[in-house]
């Protein structure tokens, strides 16, 4: 483990670089509440020097423990590690051809210098109800593997929220290890859509992930829709996804299937985003866009051919 001592600006007093997870576990134990990990830190970083967390004593460097940084198939299972980049994860083949959603969403967080540092697990670990991988997670249905020391522990992802940038497992004590969701099979796909302002402001306006499964007379049999900033915790449609389970294609009754959204999310107007009605007014267009195009190309013939 390498330790550096001090920092001059004060916004940390030690810097340890791991090279295990349990080595991460220990040094945040060590200080006793007072330590947070870091992998990328292109939001950790800008919370620290705005003020947003106070300083800490501990910074932990995982981004080079190799266990977080895998990305491993296992069958029709997928295992990305939570300080696998969003770069890494947009060059994986197998996750491009079957978890086309968190691969669309990664590809558009940040810019190629942010997507080449920052890791996915970053991104769901700072808990923000519109983040983009957390969003594309949610509609693969993802676990999260979380350590303590005590032990390890699978759970669903969407468990690990308790409100805006607030977890129900404490950062300061545990770590993210690994994310795992099922890859998309014959007939399935998944699809990612965010509309953002074009400057500025990098947190989306709106944005939605979708899951399907489709009949081979193109009806729907199953579908997951998470959508963001619709509540105060990254969100699943449940009253829209049973609106549209069972419906031929083309849908005929969008109508209904966008009241049922309204219906469930919680926008809010933001200063520096969106107003609450422009949302509102939003959602369904996208609901149509995100869905078309994971139908699409769950009955392609390309699609079937990559899987």
């Amino acid at each position: 483990m390498n330790l550096v001592s001090t920092n001059r600006m004060n916004y940390w007093e030690k810097y340890v670089k791991p090279g295990r997870v349990e080595e991460a576990l220990a040094a945040l134990e060590a200080a006793d509440g007072r330590g947070r990990i870091i992998a990328g830190g292109t939001d950790l970083l800008l919370d620290l020097q705005q003020g947003r967390l106070a300083p800490v004593e501990v910074l932990v460097d995982v981004a080079d423990i190799a266990e977080l940084k895998e990305i491993r198939i296992d069958g029709a299972t997928a295992t990305v590690g939570a300080a696998a980049t969003h770069a890494a994860i947009m060059q994986h083949p197998v996750l491009n051809a079957q978890a086309t959603a968190l691969v669309e969403a990664c590809a558009l967080i940040g810019g190629t210098q942010v997507r080449m540092v920052a890791t996915l697990g970053g991104n769901v670990a700072h808990a923000l109800p519109a983040a983009d991988g957390t969003i594309a997670l949610l509609a693969l249905d993802a676990e999260a593997q979380v350590a303590s020391v005590a032990g390890r522990r699978w759970q669903p992802l969407a468990d690990l929220f308790a409100g805006p940038g607030e977890t129900t497992f404490d950062r300061a004590r545990e770590v993210l290890v690994a994310f795992r969701f099922p890859l998309c099979a014959s007939g399935e796909s998944t699809a990612f859509a965010r509309v953002m302002r074009p400057q500025g402001v990098a947190i989306a306006i709106l944005n939605m992930a979708v899951w399907i499964r489709v009949a081979a007379d193109g009806r729907i049999e199953d579908i997951r829709i998470a959508c963001g900033p619709a509540g105060p915790k990254p969100f699943r449609a449940m009253a829209a996804e049973r609106a549209l389970v069972g419906n031929p294609w083309p849908i005929e009754n969008w109508g209904a299937v966008e009241a049922a959204l309204l219906e469930e999310v919680r926008f809010r107007t933001s200063a520096h985003r969106a107003t609450q009605g422009y949302r509102r007014h939003l959602v369904g267009v996208v609901l149509r866009r995100v869905v078309k195009k994971a139908h699409r190309d769950a009955v392609s013939p390309v699609a079937e051919m990559n899987r």
